[in-house]
């Protein structure tokens, strides 16, 4: 396989899994957890004595797929994907959160954006580190302003989907180190 061919087939798949964080964080939001509110919420804990919506796990890898949807595709696919991720958080949001929740995902995405487009071509992982968690902070903010008009439960949405990113940083370690190895440039 060619580069070129490797790196469509790499973003590709991660646009792919980036869209499918969308729907899965709100199937797990009402579904996945160690106990569910009367509200339907299903909460798990993030850290000793703290819970937070189980969804905010796939919020959190969301924003280092769509890092990497960049890195291999380019700047248009990653704002063309942002476009879309925006369209399909309102459409599957229960119709009170719609707002907050395409807010959301537009702004943490385009801040994660605006961090990562100027580091990741010398430094990667500090670009994705940087970025998803610049993205997680502003995500939780202006979900939890625009659905509750309070930041109560900060701490856990962001903690939640740090997880998720910390966890991802050793693969984006490896990838990094593959990709010169092999000679393989970003878009």
């Amino acid at each position: 396989m060619t580069l070129e061919r490797q790196r469509l087939v790499e973003g590709l798949a991660c646009l792919i899994a980036f869209g499918a964080c969308i729907p899965l964080a709100n199937w797990m939001i009402g579904n996945v957890g160690a106990f569910c509110t009367p509200e339907g919420i299903c909460l798990i804990p993030v850290a000793p004595g703290v819970m937070a919506p189980s969804g905010v796990l796939m919020i959190g890898l969301a924003l280092v797929l769509r890092d990497l949807v960049q890195r291999r595709l380019g700047t248009k696919f990653a704002l063309a994907a942002i476009a879309a991720g925006t369209a399909i958080s309102a459409l599957l949001a229960p119709p009170a959160l719609v707002v907050a929740s395409a807010a959301a995902f537009l702004f943490s995405e385009l801040a994660d954006f605006a961090v990562y487009t100027p580091l990741q071509r010398r430094r990667l992982v500090l670009a994705v580190f940087a970025s998803s968690g610049t993205g997680l902070v502003v995500d939780s903010i202006v979900f939890l302003w625009l659905a509750f008009g309070s930041l109560d439960y900060l701490g856990g949405q962001i903690i939640g989907k740090a997880w998720m990113v910390l966890i991802a940083l050793p693969l984006i370690h490896l990838l990094r180190r593959r990709d010169e190895r092999i000679g393989l440039q970003p878009a």
